[in-house]
């Protein structure tokens, strides 16, 4: 057995310890003595002392295995041998326990570094900040964006632009804007999106900014084209046969020669005339009511929202156009889910929408063979409401669906054109959205949220 051996190490030390106490006891009854049975009683206090601290060792190597954890040094190894069996196994479960923390310190260092590298490389800017404003990361996205080096908090974007700075400190979780910022008068138009979460005990906002400038001005040039065009293909229909009866009412009324009115012009000539200038003032008319429904379209007034049960504004619609549903035999089903669901909207602007839903939807119906309209209103998953309206009509062709919103777009030969882009319009100003989907002969469902 070896001297290193813990066991035996502590039977010689006891031992030693009860042999000294045993020659104190005889000794220190002799006065000559009395030097010797005070060094041995030092000794004893010795003997006692590095038992103590012998035994402690595992305390302390415990002790040490623990700081290290607490301050990630896993520099430190336990390598002792020969004091028994079961200190090589706890050596052995400290390593083992070291080596994986190791492991894991470099799998976290490798993750986080990871992140870093994703984060920096992306387009988009990206900046997180605690409650206090104080920044904890931001991308090189966000320096070439604002033109800045460095940032500590987010009130330091004040000197940039002083409402973009509030605006981010105020936003919560699923906020989403559009912000204009001029730097060195450069135009940024800024898509900002938000998401809270927490860490370490403390609550951090995450911002996303994408300069969208560039892409609005392209979406917006291409609106303006799809208006033109439309707005010319109108005009032009009515200012085509107008050009034309005008030019037939001077060749009848004018003598090309002289250029001086006939004298004699019969009945059919007048007849003719009559009749060019009648239709001149229907197309003058048409173009002229045209007109009007474009001004109506660009003056919509302004919400103004109540916080009403959503089945009362859909019943004030279904009773309003039953009795047309009921004439062209359409089964029309209405379900609210839950039944006291509530929202704010402007009900006199939002019935328009419905009701330019629901009549889009019965003439998509017309010959349809049980003809069937569902309207279903929601709360979903993030508390926004929706309704939808369905139906089992024609449908819209694919090469269709982008144009149906384009204002006075219309493939019905009654139609203005202007119910979607209108509905589109006041969905707008009620912060919320519309959707469509279609299958053709199959169904169609407009979706409002909110």
């Amino acid at each position: 057995m070896s001297f290193k051996n813990f066991r035996f190490n502590i039977v010689i030390r006891i031992l030693l310890i009860v042999g000294s106490a045993v020659g104190l006891l005889y000794i220190i009854q002799k006065p000559e003595f009395i030097i010797s049975s005070v060094i041995l009683t030092l000794i004893i206090i010795l003997q006692i002392a590095s038992l103590v601290n012998y035994v402690e060792r595992t305390n302390k190597r415990l002790t040490t295995f623990l700081e290290s954890i607490r301050h990630s040094d896993f520099v430190s190894s336990f390598s002792d041998q020969g004091l028994g069996k079961s200190f090589d196994d706890l050596n052995n479960a400290f390593n083992e326990v070291i080596n994986e923390f190791k492991k894991t310190r470099a799998s976290r260092e490798e993750h986080f570094n990871y992140l870093q590298t994703v984060v920096q490389h992306i387009s988009i800017g990206i900046i997180v900040f605690q409650k206090n404003g104080k920044v904890d990361i931001f991308n090189n996205a966000i320096k070439r964006m604002l033109r800045i080096t460095n940032i500590r908090f987010i009130q330091e974007i004040k000197e940039i632009d002083p409402s973009l700075a509030e605006s981010l400190m105020a936003m919560k979780a699923g906020d989403q804007n559009l912000h204009k910022v001029f730097i060195e008068n450069e135009l940024l138009q800024l898509s900002v999106r938000a998401t809270e979460f927490r860490m370490r005990g403390d609550d951090f906002t995450l911002i996303s900014l994408q300069n969208i400038h560039s892409e609005l001005e392209a979406k917006e040039m291409d609106s303006w084209q799809k208006l033109i065009r439309v707005l010319t293909h109108e005009i032009m229909n009515s200012i085509t046969p107008i050009v034309s009866l005008s030019g037939t009412v001077k060749e009848i009324m004018v003598d090309e020669e002289t250029l001086e009115l006939r004298k004699n012009i019969d009945d059919d000539d007048v007849e003719g005339i009559l009749g060019a200038l009648n239709t001149i003032e229907k197309r003058s008319q048409g173009l002229l009511n045209f007109v009007q429904i474009y001004r109506n379209l660009t003056r919509i007034p302004k919400p103004n929202f109540r916080h009403i049960p959503v089945n009362e504004l859909i019943d004030s619609v279904h009773s309003l156009l039953e009795p047309k549903i009921k004439e062209q035999g359409i089964n029309c089903r209405i379900h609210v889910i839950p039944k006291d669901l509530k929202f704010t909207i402007d009900p006199d602007l939002l019935e328009q929408v419905i009701i330019n839903l629901i009549i889009n939807s019965m003439h998509a119906l017309r010959g349809i063979p049980n003809p069937e309209i569902k309207i279903v209103a929601s709360s979903a998953f993030n508390n926004r409401v929706t309704i939808s309206v369905t139906d089992n009509g024609a449908g819209i062709k694919p090469d269709l669906m982008e144009k149906i919103f384009v204002p006075f777009f219309t493939s019905k030969k009654e139609g203005s054109g202007i119910g979607l882009s209108l509905s589109r319009e006041i969905m707008r100003l009620h912060k919320g959205s519309i959707t469509v989907k279609s299958k053709p002969g199959v169904e169609t469902t407009f979706t409002l949220y909110f």
